[in-house]
């Protein structure tokens, strides 16, 4: 038997945020996977204009996967002209490609819906993207028609989907309704908000389901 070796999972961090931002973010869980699996996180390719709420950074604006109106996105907009998207899914198969081998995604929020079209492109056979998983943390199924074409059929991929109850900015019934375009999802909720939780509950629940794609590893 092979030496088992972490997984790797290539994190898509969400909309207003950046790959460092999402480092910052996930240090409870990085170290609840330490071992286990590593995240390797990359920006997305749409900078935006710096809000008030962001870092004074200027190399490190905020930034965006796609967008549902000139420069702004808002998850439960049908937007009739989304633009970005294809940038994006050329950036995640570059990112894949360049830095790889990853065995799946991590995606929150934006960068979860992004995961969920690499999840239904990689069923379907598309070859830039070689991964076997996703965890999707307070995803959504994007409302623009031109986008309806990735949950058309459900999407045989495995998938652990993370919902917060009491999520401000992705409604649970959002991420629920994103899980039921997979088969067979996994669904773990948590009583929080807009955010990748890492206590014991969640932790055992994210081991669980990376077991499954670590068999050279023991208990």
């Amino acid at each position: 038997m092979a030496e088992a070796r972490p997984l790797r999972l290539l994190a898509l961090h969400g909309y207003r945020q950046s790959a460092r931002r999402l480092r910052q973010r996930t240090g409870a869980l990085r170290k609840a996977l330490r071992g286990r699996a590593e995240l390797v996180a990359i920006d997305a390719p749409h900078p935006l204009p710096a809000g008030a709420e962001d870092d004074p950074d200027g190399d490190d604006p905020p930034r965006g996967w796609w967008f549902s109106g000139p420069g702004t996105f808002e998850a439960g907009e049908a937007a009739a002209a989304p633009a970005g998207l294809e940038e994006s899914l050329s950036a995640v198969a570059a990112a894949l490609a360049e830095h790889g081998p990853f065995d799946g995604l991590l995606g929150f929020s934006q960068g979860a819906a992004l995961a969920a079209m690499v999840c239904a492109l990689r069923a379907r056979g598309d070859p830039r993207f070689p991964v076997a998983f996703a965890v999707l943390v307070a995803g959504f199924a994007s409302r623009a028609p031109a986008h309806g074409h990735f949950y058309r059929e459900p999407i045989a991929l495995p998938t652990l989907h993370i919902v917060g109850d009491t999520d401000a900015v992705i409604a649970a019934p959002l991420s629920r309704e994103l899980a039921r375009c997979f088969v067979e999802p996994v669904v773990l909720t948590h009583p929080g908000g807009h955010f990748i939780p890492a206590a014991a509950a969640q932790k055992k629940a994210y081991l669980e389901f990376l077991e499954r794609f670590c068999p050279g590893q023991g208990q």
